[in-house]
C-alpha cells in the first residue's frame, strides 16, 4: 500500500469537498441566507465540513478496496430557503455553487499541471496531486449533478420544474441516496457518469 498516494488523494478530496460546500454558503449569502455564516460555516477550514462517515469512512474504505474511484462527503452547508427572496431558485442556484467551484477549481488545477510541465518541474508528487485532485474534482461535480434529490442537480430540477411537478418531485429525497446507490450498483448511471467526466478531463488535457 503507496501511503504517499492515499495522504495525495486524501489531501485531494477534502479540498474538493471543503470548496464545495463553501460555495453553497457564500452563494445562499450572496442571495440573502445568512445561516452558514451565522453558524461559522462559511470558512474553507476543511475540520468545519467534515462528516464522519461521508469524509472519513467511506473514503478510507474505498481506499482500502483498491477502488478507482475515490469519493465522499462533506457535512451539508445549512441553508434556510425561507431567507431567499425566491425559495426555489435560492436554492437551485446555492446547490448549484457546489458544482460550479469543483469545475472551476479543476480547470485553475489543469493549468497549474501545464504550467509545471512547461517549466520543467518534475516533482512526482507535485504532478500526482495535479492529477488526482483534478480527477476528483470533475468526478464531483459530475456526480452531484445528477438530478435526484438531495444531490445538488436534483435541487437544480427542483428549482426549474414548475411549482406542482416540483413538489411532487422533492418527494423523493429522503429516497435519493438509496435510488442513487442501486443505478450504481446496477451500473446503470455509467453511461451518465463516465463518459462526461471522460470528455472534460480530455478537453483540460488530462487524460
Amino acid at each position: 500500500m503507496n501511503f504517499g498516494i492515499i495522504a495525495i488523494q486524501v489531501v485531494a478530496l477534502f479540498m474538493a469537498l471543503t470548496f464545495h460546500e463553501f460555495a453553497h454558503g457564500w452563494v445562499a449569502r450572496r442571495l440573502g441566507d445568512r445561516t452558514a455564516e451565522s453558524l461559522g460555516r462559511l470558512t474553507l477550514n476543511p475540520k468545519d465540513h467534515i462528516d464522519p462517515f461521508g469524509t472519513l469512512i467511506v473514503p478510507a474504505m474505498l481506499i482500502l478496496m483498491h477502488s478507482p474511484v475515490v469519493f465522499g462527503w462533506a457535512k451539508p452547508v445549512p441553508i434556510n430557503p425561507y431567507n431567499f427572496r425566491n425559495p426555489r431558485k435560492g436554492m437551485m442556484w446555492s446547490a448549484l455553487g457546489g458544482p460550479l467551484i469543483n469545475f472551476l477549481l479543476a480547470g485553475v488545477l489543469a493549468v497549474a499541471f501545464k504550467g509545471v510541465l512547461y517549466a520543467g518541474i518534475t516533482i512526482e508528487p507535485l504532478l500526482i496531486f495535479l492529477i488526482v485532485a483534478i480527477q476528483l474534482n470533475v468526478f464531483l461535480a459530475v456526480f452531484n449533478l445528477i438530478p435526484i434529490p438531495p444531490l445538488d442537480g436534483g435541487r437544480v430540477l427542483v428549482g426549474l420544474l414548475p411549482p406542482a411537478q416540483a413538489a411532487a418531485f422533492s418527494r423523493i429525497e429522503p429516497y435519493g441516496f438509496l435510488i442513487v446507490i442501486a443505478l450504481m450498483y446496477f451500473n446503470v448511471l455509467d453511461r451518465f457518469l463516465f463518459y462526461p467526466i471522460a470528455v472534460i478531463l480530455r478537453f483540460l488535457g488530462i487524460t
